[in-house]
C-alpha cells in the first residue's frame, strides 16, 4: 500500500526507541516485527495484532474504530499546524493508549486527544521537534 492522502485516523503522536525491551535509542532492536529501527521512519501502531490491541487498547479511551493495520503497513503521518508530513512504515506494536487517556497536543485552537501513533526519533523529527514530546496529526494511508 502506498504512503497516501485517503483519511485513517487523527490523534497524538509521540516517539519512542526501537529496542529489544525499552532499550536506549541506539541499541539493536526490532520491536513487535522485528524490523524496527529508529534512525527510519518507522512507527508503532495500536491494532498491529491481535495481540497488539490486548495491550493498548485505545478502546478504552474513545478510540474503538481504530482499524488493523499490520507490519509493513505504510501510512503517511502530516503535522496539523504545520502541514509537515512523512511516510511510515508500521514495525512495531503501541502507543499503549489506554495509559494515556485524555492526554492532548494542540495547536492554533485545535486538539487531538489520545496517543494513537508512536514514531522513531527519525520519523518524529521529520515533521516535529523531539524536544516538544507530542503532537496533533492526522493519519492517512
Amino acid at each position: 500500500m502506498a504512503c497516501s492522502t485517503n483519511a485513517l485516523w487523527a490523534g497524538e503522536t509521540t516517539w519512542f526507541c526501537c529496542g529489544a525491551a525499552w532499550g536506549p535509542c541506539g541499541s539493536a532492536g526490532g520491536g513487535a516485527c522485528g524490523n524496527c529501527r529508529s534512525a527510519s521512519n518507522h512507527g508503532a501502531w495500536p491494532n498491529a495484532s491481535q495481540a497488539c490491541w490486548d495491550i493498548t487498547r485505545p478502546d478504552l479511551c474513545g478510540e474503538g474504530g481504530i482499524a488493523r493495520r499490520g507490519c509493513g503497513s505504510v501510512m503517511r503521518v502530516r503535522h496539523q499546524c504545520t502541514g509537515a508530513a512523512v511516510c511510515i512504515t508500521i514495525t512495531d506494536c503501541g502507543p499503549r493508549t489506554k495509559s494515556w487517556c485524555g492526554e492532548q497536543a494542540c495547536c492554533n485552537g485545535t486538539c487531538r486527544v489520545n496517543r494513537v501513533l508512536d514514531l522513531t526519533p527519525a520519523a518524529f523529527s521529520a515533521i516535529g521537534s523531539l524536544s516538544s514530546g507530542k503532537l496533533p496529526v492526522v493519519i492517512t494511508e
